[in-house]
């Protein structure tokens, strides 16, 4: 069964739709480079390899500290671990530097993708406790964000921040830890649905199979140790189709891995899971058993067919009719990294100078923790399961929404359209005349409230909403002249009095819809 290519109109407000779900917020620029061409040309785009970012760099020195080891400004990725002072600062430095990888990204799927992967093969640098590790990690899921499905297994099985985390590193073949064997199945693979029915003798044959890796904090990479792995065979059961896979010994025990990742992935069930993480993370949480039976099993045929190569089945799904069918759009919560990145992005808010490395982490940094005070704190989800809003029955994203988020959602919107953030005499703040000057007739206020509301939010609002935003630049008069006059008086001379006039109208315009529900959605 076929996919449909999406075949109806393809204009900005469909692309909006795109843009909004697989990168962090849809800048106006980038709905405009793209309006005319296709949705397949727009994927494609989307879905183009480039080179990885530069790594992240010592923003870290100030008066009370200085890395002995990494000189400010140069990267530490590659450092001697020193002690825990050095290592907490860096895990510190990553974490900003990806969320700038975010701010700046170009159109590419590739940092939603890393995100995707950061929770399905959740880390916590709270317990690897090496920033050089969780950086190799990372780099791992962004160099492979939509490579090949199979590969990023087997790397992620012998990477050293996961070998760390999963107690890989203390497995032996007289104490085989069954962590990471049991996750690789449940979260990884196969999952835990009513046709993944490994057993507990699959868990433990697995972790037998997988002893012997140690880290080795030098090379920063993790080293298979044949002494202690466990060499005899592995019997596996019929969900399996009652393989054994046979013992190595010496260097060739390390091939064991491959020979389990070849057995796992006979199984439907794999291309079927993860077609489904990737559904609930892109379109929708809620996959009824006519999306399973029209739309995750022919994606996870595309997968198969493609001998796990993820870009295909993004490519099927972001091109489909269904993605782009009305049900499909504005019905997702923001996650809070999307909220507070997309805020930054859609109202282009102006960053210090990439040569000012040490403010632009500070700023991207106060993002990050915003976003973590949103129950989303980035290269720290909960738990191995990643975070609850991607997985929980029946709620999903649901979750992101409480009496204690929303009001801070609110508290950060609202700041942002007035004073924003500042530090070291630096200020990030949404810059509401900025932002409208770019809209096609600014003086129209019909047409700045169409035009806001179409770029802002994904879903149409009532009449009487825009009457009410409307109403905000007029302050409250009747005619539309007034509105116009203000604005194109401070055009003609923008002295403080006139500024002061327009500014004080779009900052109560802006805060009133990013206030209301509508806002929250993608």
């Amino acid at each position: 069964m076929a996919i449909n290519v999406y075949s109806g109109n393809f204009g900005s407000k469909e692309l909006n739709h795109l843009l909004k779900r697989t990168l962090f917020g849809a800048k106006r620029n980038d709905i405009n480079t793209l309006v005319g061409q296709s949705v397949t040309q727009v994927v494609d785009l989307l879905l183009k390899d480039l080179p990885l970012p530069n790594p992240p760099i010592n923003n870290y020195n100030d008066t009370g500290y200085t890395d002995a080891n990494v000189p400010a400004g140069q990267t530490w990725v590659n450092a001697i671990y020193t002690d825990g002072t050095a290592n907490s600062r860096r895990v510190a430095s990553f974490k900003s530097w990806w969320l700038t990888q975010m701010l700046n990204q170009p159109i590419s799927l590739r940092e939603k993708m890393a995100l995707f992967w950061h929770n399905h093969f959740a880390t916590e640098a709270d317990t690897v406790d090496d920033a050089r590790y969780i950086y190799k990690h990372n780099n791992l899921l962004r160099s492979l964000a939509f490579g090949n499905f199979k590969t990023l297994v087997k790397q992620v099985t012998i990477d050293p921040a996961m070998v760390r985390y999963l107690n890989g590193y203390a497995s032996t073949k007289s104490a085989p830890d069954e962590n990471y064997s049991r996750e690789l199945q449940e979260l990884f693979t196969v999952g835990k649905g009513p046709d993944s029915k490994y057993t507990e003798a699959d868990v433990k044959a697995a972790a037998r199979l997988l002893t012997g890796y140690k880290l080795d904090g030098v090379a920063i990479n993790t080293v298979f140790d044949a002494n202690r792995h466990d060499a005899t065979d592995k019997q596996f059961s019929s969900f399996y189709g009652s393989k054994l896979i046979k013992g190595r010994t010496g260097a060739d025990g390390a091939k064991e891995v491959d020979d389990l990742l070849d057995m796992i992935f006979t199984q439907v069930e794999v291309s079927k899971y993860i077609c489904r993480r990737l559904y609930r993370f892109f379109v929708y949480y809620d996959i009824t058993s006519d999306v399973e039976s029209n739309i995750i099993i022919p994606l996870a045929e595309i997968f198969r067919n493609a001998n796990y190569e993820i870009k295909p089945v993004l490519k099927a799904l972001l091109t489909s009719s269904h993605f782009f069918l009305p049900q499909n759009r504005s019905c997702n919560i923001k996650s809070p990294v999307d909220f507070v990145v997309g805020l930054a992005r859609e109202f282009e808010i102006v960053f210090p100078d990439a040569s000012d490395y040490v403010n632009v982490y500070y700023m991207s940094d106060y993002l990050r923790s915003t976003a973590s005070n949103l129950q989303q704190n980035l290269g720290d989800p909960p738990n191995v399961s990643g975070w609850p809003a991607y997985y929980q029955v029946p709620q999903f994203y649901e979750l992101w929404i409480n009496s204690d988020t929303l009001p801070k959602r609110n508290i950060f919107t609202d700041r942002f359209i007035s004073t924003g953030y500042t530090r070291n005499g630096k200020k990030i703040v949404i810059d509401p005349i900025a932002y409208t000057a770019k809209f096609s007739k600014p003086e129209d206020p019909n047409l700045l409230v169409d035009e806001a509301i179409a770029h802002l939010y994904t879903i149409d609002v009532s009449a009487e909403v825009k009457k009410f935003l409307k109403s905000i630049l007029l302050s409250n008069q009747v005619t539309d002249n007034y509105w116009t006059t203000a604005w194109l008086d401070y055009k003609a001379a923008p002295t403080t009095m006139k500024t002061t006039i327009v500014q004080t109208r779009l900052q109560e315009f802006y805060k009133y819809i990013m206030n209301l529900e509508e806002y929250q959605l993608s």
